[in-house]
């Protein structure tokens, strides 16, 4: 059934047209009642009740032969409306209508207030690997995705998921890209990629943007995009590939240490705060082989420029990024304080 508003037509359908069409078949039939008998409105209310509901009571008054007849055409229509709503909204129960809408609006309330995440575009080998990593040290996510059914993928994986083309500011809008921590460009192709990637640099100029490239073409034109880092999965594997046939300690090392599964030793960059108490001060006035049990190897200065294996006498200067090795919970210890104020 379709309805004209406001100049345009809309099909109307579904448990708000029915609902509305019972709604005003109760509202007609009580008025009726009201004109045509001069009832009062709950007894005219009431008649149109038992009547649309063919529960069988007595009338509340005697009918008049005009009250009759609007009973039968309130019978005739009613009782249709009545069957065609509840089993709509039987139906929509049933079949999961309902809790697939309340799980809808709970991933829009979701998207409005989560702060500090990812936004992963694309959820496919490599995306979903990323949103795997991520679930595992509990770091907030936000997938976009065009296909369907790998945003259900994503859901039912407990990640917050949104059909749409990441391209689009009012996606990138849509999911918190101003409360964002970084963007993962991940999509099916290079030309998504770029697109997504110029889109959040113009939207968010600070954001931490990582990207996929599958030629080197497309490296170059992703860093012009504003990505600050490009990623090939093809080049890293080969890598990969020619390190562990050639020093395999070393990679079970890496593996080791980079690995969100290993409780006892871990890899971290810790970030040194502008007023921590560790800033302007050299490792060794730090203490931190003694009092945290981690070993510093690099840092990377605010430039970018990466310092490794440091003296002990090297300065850290507030902004500074250290790489440590050491166990899950100093590293925790080490990071609270590099981002305390001195008291």
């Amino acid at each position: 059934m379709t309805v004209r508003q406001g100049g345009r037509w809309f099909r109307a359908e579904g448990p708000v047209f029915a609902i509305a069409l019972l709604v005003l078949i109760i509202a007609g039939g009580t008025a009726g009642y009201m004109t045509i008998e001069g009832w009062d409105a709950w007894d005219a209310f009431y008649m149109t009740i038992i009547t649309i509901t063919t529960v069988g009571y007595e009338e509340v008054h005697r009918l008049s032969r005009t009250g009759q007849a609007f009973t039968v055409v309130l019978l005739l229509s009613g009782v249709g409306a009545a069957l065609y709503t509840f089993t709509l909204l039987a139906t929509v129960v049933v079949e999961g209508g309902l809790p697939k809408r309340l799980q809808r609006r709970r991933q829009q309330r979701m998207l409005e207030t989560v702060k500090d995440h990812f936004i992963i575009c694309g959820y496919g080998r490599i995306g979903s690997i990323v949103a795997q990593q991520f679930r595992r040290q509990r770091i907030p996510y936000v997938v976009v995705e065009r296909n369907a059914e790998r945003v259900q993928a994503a859901i039912e994986e407990g990640a917050l998921g949104v059909e749409a083309d990441a391209s689009r500011e009012d996606v990138l809008k849509r999911v918190g890209i101003d409360r964002a921590r970084g963007l993962i460009a991940v999509v099916g192709t290079d030309a998504e990629n770029v697109y997504a990637v110029l889109s959040a640099r113009v939207m968010r100029p600070d954001l931490f943007i990582v990207s996929r490239a599958e030629t080197e073409d497309a490296t170059s034109k992703l860093k012009r995009a504003g990505a600050d880092r490009v990623i090939s999965p093809y080049q890293i594997g080969a890598v990969q590939i020619a390190q562990t046939a050639l020093r395999p300690a070393v990679v079970d090392f890496m593996e080791l240490a980079t690995s969100s599964d290993n409780l006892e030793l871990a890899m971290e960059q810790i970030t040194i705060g502008p007023q921590s108490t560790l800033a302007n001060r050299s490792i060794a006035e730090a203490n931190l082989r003694q009092k945290y049990g981690v070993i510093v190897v690099g840092i990377q200065r605010e430039d970018s420029r990466m310092e490794f294996n440091p003296e002990p006498a090297t300065s850290i200067r507030p902004g500074d990024k250290l790489v440590v090795l050491g166990r899950p919970e100093s590293l925790k210890r080490l990071e609270s304080d590099a981002a305390e104020a001195t008291r």
